[in-house]
């Protein structure tokens, strides 16, 4: 047997070495890999190098960036098999959720490609008035400067990806520290990256303590911080973020609902998928189901039967559907909150029952309104049902939430689609899928307690520049 590969990380473009972690199978919980860990001296050569060497990155022509996008982008083609190996091996991700993944990072490097030449200013009319006549005003978008990236396990190419990309497209450094658990295929991206020509010292990938991450985050030399997680880390992050610009996608407790007149087998098969694919573990998962009276008893005799169709096993395997969680005491806190429910008087339709580290997908109704499965987010393979029969009401409890990242409605009514659009408090709505659907080329992103800022290449890219106006006086 072969021992598991070491992975240095990237400190200003280049290998280092340091205490070194274990990263394990969440499957199984066997050695995947080592991985080398910064620490403070580590994080401040980096802060000091990205400092120096950003203005070189933003020297660079679009051309210039356009082509580092590429070498990326097409280096990751190259290497796709690999990358979705190393998402399995130690995110515990179904293997065919780990080829979704791969794909949609292609499509975001691509869209960096092609946004890397889109990044452009204007020329304001400013004589508008006896003052201003003789004035001619031009503005440019240019680099915000060093950037913190901070992302979560859950998809640890694509979520990267959603940061490191805009960021190489408009020319800002940045450190990124990606997730304790899932740090192999950052570390592999950086690979990519050594080979793509951009200047070394304008980045760094930093598995690092979490302790370490407060003082990143103050540090002076950042001046945008993008966090990927929970909304108490995020929070807490903004509050030392002062004088920094911040992006924080943050958590949901994503509902969908389903009127009378929509397609129903279609609904069934996409609400299942939304809300069990991998293990629940995504911030739009669907979590709360909303279905109309006249329709409710059929609809949920489908969905517990498509449920219970789901094949949980290991991630490897291309038939299964549902993986582990990423460890078990993430397992047994959804093992807790269902018990809170059902001693509430919450019903079990399907599932309901742990086994180590896999959770059963789980369908519940008569869940109390206060209990944390409804009104907190749940990350787990588990969903809420609620019937309805008024549909403005229906609305006001999707409403009545901390959270608003993404809702569904699946309808052909354009009046409900348009009265939903107008009264959902959320960053998207979703006609006739559910939630969890992210197209990588949208502005993503929620309001209230999902966060601040948004996603997507072309959306991150007006975070990550700031606008500079040049006034000539004509003489």
């Amino acid at each position: 047997m072969t021992a598991p590969r070491h992975y240095p990380f990237w400190l200003f473009g280049r290998p280092a070495d340091g205490s070194h972690w274990e990263i394990r199978s969440p499957f199984d919980g066997a050695v995947v890999a080592s991985v080398a860990c910064a620490g403070p001296e580590q994080i401040q050569l980096a802060m000091t190098a990205m400092r120096d060497s950003g203005k070189e990155l933003a020297r660079l022509s679009a051309f210039e960036r356009r082509e580092i996008c590429r070498k990326v982008y097409e280096g990751l083609v190259a290497r796709q098999e690999e990358f979705v190996y190393s998402i399995v091996l130690e995110a515990g991700k179904p293997i065919r959720t780990a080829r979704a993944e791969v794909d949609r990072a292609l499509t975001t490097f691509r869209l960096a490609v092609e946004e890397s030449t889109r990044i452009a200013g204007m020329q304001l009319p400013v004589d508008i008035d006896s003052r201003s006549q003789n004035y001619h005003c031009i503005i440019q978008r240019v680099p915000v400067g060093p950037c913190l990236f901070i992302t979560p396990f859950n998809f640890p190419l694509n979520l990267v990806a959603h940061k490191v990309a805009p960021a190489l497209a408009c020319g800002c450094p940045f450190i990124l520290k990606p997730s304790d658990r899932t740090p192999i295929t950052a570390l592999i991206l950086g690979e990519l990256l050594s080979d793509s020509g951009l200047p070394s010292g304008s980045w760094s990938i930093l598995p690092t303590p979490v302790e370490n991450v407060p003082r990143m985050v103050a540090d002076p030399v950042i001046r945008l911080v993008s966090f990927t997680g929970s909304a108490a880390v995020g929070w807490n992050l903004q509050r030392l973020a002062i004088g920094k610009r911040i992006i924080l996608e943050l958590g949901s407790n994503s509902a969908v609902a389903v009127e009378p007149d929509a397609d129903l087998d279609s609904a069934v098969e996409l609400i299942v998928n939304g809300a069990f694919g991998y293990s629940g573990q995504s911030c739009i998962s669907v979590q709360r189901i909303f279905l109309h009276q006249s329709i409710a008893d059929n609809f949920i005799s489908e969905l517990v039967a498509r449920t219970r169709k789901l094949v949980v096993g290991s991630p490897i395997d291309q038939a299964t559907d549902v993986g582990p969680m990423i460890d078990e005491a993430a397992a047994r806190r959804i093992e807790e909150w269902i018990g809170e429910a059902v001693q509430g008087g919450a019903k079990v339709l399907t599932g309901g029952s742990r086994r180590g580290v896999f959770y059963e997908p789980t369908l519940l109704t008569n869940v109390p309104a206060d209990t944390r499965l409804v009104c907190e987010e749940a990350f787990g393979p588990v969903a809420v049902i609620e019937t309805y029969i008024d549909f403005e009401r229906m609305l006001n409890r999707i409403n009545d939430s901390d959270f608003g990242l993404q809702a569904g409605l699946f309808t052909r009514d354009l009046t409900k689609m348009h009265k939903a659009f107008a009264t959902l408090e959320v960053g998207a709505v979703i006609i006739n899928d559910v939630p969890t659907i992210r197209l990588d080329a949208m502005p993503y992103g929620g309001v209230k307690n999902s966060g601040l800022g948004r996603e997507g290449v072309h959306f991150a890219i007006e975070h990550m520049t700031e606008l500079k106006t040049l006034i000539t006086r004509k003489t």
